[in-house]
């Protein structure tokens, strides 16, 4: 009986693999089903070295998620996952190549390194269910795998927010399970070093500790006074280098410069360019004090590397190069005196010479350095690799210059951005990016031709930990959103079929209920897309459930929904100015949290506009359509309701069908400095017949959009016209004395409004 009972349990298990898609993240390249399972017991063996850091740690998660023991050996034996290394028969072989093959008597793993075995390894413990039986069941199949990307990573910043050695230990076990390969690792800024270097004791005595920290976000200005801070000793970097070496992860260290270098100069004040004192920075954001360009500073910095290099044998060393303001080296004799010294152009140019000198030094060591795309400016060092974040411009421009790019767009790849509806997560430092956005990602821009594109390493994400005070808040922004990048990275992944995706993901949200790994549900709220008629022009508010849309219960005057409510069917038209309110409900009780959307309805919500400029595709949302949505953006979640232009005015021209008489003209603007966001330096309001000619209506100054925060409107009386041009002027350079000094200005701008 049973034995009756195993078979039928076998057999369902193995028609609902059939019918499914194989919970594996990322997908294989190749998969074919089998007929019956391979059957798991006490008895099952793993053919392999003892010595097999590889068969040990298959051993060890096997034990750990069924608990049965399997015994290591290198004797052949029926009921057996066998290791296969295979001796390669070309010189450049792919070692993250392998194949799984399982049958009902074996299970086999061949690869031509133990990379690829690893690799294999991880595929196989996902298909083994957590469950503690004295048998488990696996169906039978055959699976050819390797990767398109070679540089799948996920990097971590521990200077804003310190996580013990325990924790950056399972940062690594999360990459391992989804077959990432790189941990960038964050290690200095202003706000905190947190390396141990023995030539300079004071970087750790002084620098990895601040005063207190910003609480809330940084538009609040807001302070603790609790002391902070934390570092990492030589001895814990070789344990978790070699922690992550055996389970093939590379570590890549981020030490920055020129710039975010406070904490190094409160420690060592004479390699700045005044001289100091600084204290390790409360605030988030950029500042002004960077390292000085002197021989003294270079010597700093060599010394530093030095010891870096023998912590980390990865081939690139992370040199920053991000938001350098130039405030200190125009004003600094030293800086200038090289600058006509070395015949350079401007401070651009000193920074290339800057990165350039670290390079030569990087280079003579065997190394190669990678920096963000600024480094660009002022001319790319001759080796150097780009790590692409401001959009995917840079990292095309260094493509195109034949040098290596790694892509992290702030659009796709930056993991502190909210991903759920904003006014239901928690604080975030802005930005709207999604599981399903992620997962779209194409990390080798179509405009590259097939050799620019072998210069695209791969991609990663970013981790930025401002607003991540703790490990379980770093999980919640990570997961699932890295198992999108996973499949991006591993080259296998399929918008068209993101929902096949989706399913797969849900499944391994067991496991991290099993580890105790926090994780965000946004995928089963509710999601909401503001779109246009194509028929009658209509704004149309769609809602969207990842389980049955049948759930969806919603109201519009503004009441909560209950499960009398109406009942969302299809898109809502929006036709007046109104607040929905939507929630999911399942068996008579609400399921999700309730999602909200107020809509203010003028005669210019919904016209054809046409930008001249078109914005950032980081703070893109939906285009020129954003600014006559009938959405006002939320000044304290600027998630997806605000257009961002870096260094270039907002132009649009709005058609509004016909000759109005317009009484009223409104535009909304936003000021967040320490990311580098302004006010317009000036708005003007224009007006014409033909959408050729325009007569200028009214001019706001820089002093009257600060007093009034903004939110500006202009009165006008019973004015005609077919045509609105608005134009909102970009600070362009941001002013000494400001964050960001000597960088473009961001312009955020939302809603314009007609009455």
């Amino acid at each position: 009986m049973k034995k009756k009972f195993l078979f039928l349990l076998l057999l369902i298990f193995n028609t609902v693999f059939s019918q499914n898609q194989l919970p594996i993240i990322p997908y294989p390249s190749q998969v074919e089903l089998g007929l019956g399972n391979f059957v798991f017991s006490d008895k099952t063996t793993i053919q392999a070295s003892e010595n097999s850091f590889e068969a040990k740690y298959l051993k060890e998660i096997i034990r750990s998620k069924s608990g049965l023991d399997l015994s290591i050996s290198e004797v052949y034996s029926s009921n057996s996952i066998q290791l296969i290394m295979k001796l390669p028969d070309t010189i450049n072989f792919d070692k993250e190549h392998y194949e799984l093959n399982i049958s009902n008597s074996k299970i086999t793993i061949t690869s031509f390194s133990n990379q690829g075995i690893f690799y294999g390894i991880q595929t196989l413990l996902q298909l083994i269910p957590s469950d503690k039986k004295n048998e488990i069941a696996i169906p039978c199949l055959y699976i050819n795998d390797y990767s398109k990307y070679k540089w799948r990573g996920m990097h971590l910043d521990v200077s804003r927010h310190f996580f013990p050695k325990e924790f950056i230990k399972k940062y690594i076990d999360y990459l391992v399970r989804y077959k990432m390969n790189v941990f960038h690792w964050h290690l200095t800024d202003d706000q905190g070093w947190r390396i141990e270097i023995k030539k300079y004791p004071k970087l750790t005595e002084i620098g990895a500790w601040r005063k207190g920290s910003m609480i809330g976000h940084y538009r609040e200005q807001k302070f603790d006074d609790k002391p902070y801070g934390g570092f990492y000793t030589q001895e814990e970097i070789k344990e978790i280098v070699a922690y992550a070496t055996e389970r093939h992860i590379t570590v890549v260290p981020e030490i920055e410069m020129p710039g975010h270098a406070v904490a190094a100069l409160a420690s060592y004040p004479q390699y700045s360019c005044t001289g100091g004192p600084f204290e390790v920075a409360l605030k988030w954001g950029v500042l002004d004090d960077v390292f000085c360009p002197k021989e003294e500073t270079f010597e700093f910095l060599e010394n530093i590397l030095s010891e870096v290099l023998t912590l980390f044998p990865s081939d690139y060393i992370h040199i920053g190069g991000d938001e350098c303001p130039k405030t200190r080296w125009k004003k600094c004799a030293n800086c200038q005196s090289v600058i006509k010294r070395e015949g350079l152009k401007d401070e651009h140019e000193l920074q290339s010479y800057f990165i350039r000198r670290i390079e030569k030094f990087v280079n003579s060591r065997g190394r190669k350095i990678m920096g963000w795309d600024e480094i660009l400016e002022g001319g790319l060092a001759p080796n150097a690799a780009v790590m692409s974040w401001r959009g995917t411009k840079g990292g095309i421009e260094a493509a195109k210059q034949n040098h290596f790019v790694v892509m992290t767009p702030g659009s796709h790849c930056y993991f502190d951005h909210y991903q759920g509806e904003p006014k239901n997560e928690p604080l975030a430092i802005g930005g709207f990016t999604t599981v399903e956005k992620v997962y779209g990602f194409n990390p080798t821009p179509t405009t590259l031709n097939k050799n620019e594109a072998n210069y695209i390493l791969g991609a990663q994400g970013n981790v930025w930990t401002e607003y991540m005070e703790d490990a379980n808040k770093v999980e919640y922004m990570i997961f699932p959103r890295m198992l999108a990048l996973s499949e991006v990275l591993w080259g296998t992944s399929n918008i068209e079929k993101y929902k096949d995706f989706q399913d797969r993901m849900i499944q391994h949200f067991q496991y991290f209920e099993e580890n105790k790994i926090n994780y965000s549900k946004a995928i089963f709220e509710l999601t909401s897309k503001i779109s246009q008629s194509e028929v009658d022009k209509n704004i149309l508010f769609s809602i969207k459930s990842s389980k049955n849309q049948e759930g969806i219960r919603f109201t519009s005057d503004g009441s909560n929904p209950s499960l009398n409510s109406n009942s969302y069917q299809n898109p809502i038209a929006i036709t007046k100015s109104q607040t929905i309110k939507a929630a999911y409900f399942e068996n008579g009780e609400q399921k999700s949290a309730t999602i909200e959307q107020s809509f203010s309805i003028n005669k210019a919500t919904g016209k054809k506009i046409s930008l001249q400029n078109q914005p950032s595709e980081s703070y893109a949302a939906s285009g020129a359509f954003t600014l006559v949505d009938g959405v006002i953006g939320d000044r304290q979640k600027f998630g997806r309701d605000w257009l961002g232009f870096s260094g270039k005015d907002m132009d649009a021209i709005i058609d509004l069908g016909k000759v109005e008489v317009i009484n009223k003209v409104s535009i909304s603007s936003l000021a967040n400095e320490g990311s580098w966001i302004y006010f317009p330096k000036s708005i003007e309001f224009l007006l014409s017949d033909d959408g050729v000619n325009f007569k200028s209506l009214q001019s706001i100054s820089a002093k009257e959009i600060t007093e009034k925060r903004g939110e500006i409107t202009i009165e006008v009386k019973s004015v005609k016209a077919k045509f609105i041009k608005v134009i909102a002027s970009n600070l362009g350079k941001i002013p000494e004395g400001n964050p960001g000094a000597g960088s473009n200005a961001w312009l955020f701008i939302d809603e314009i409004g007609v009455e």
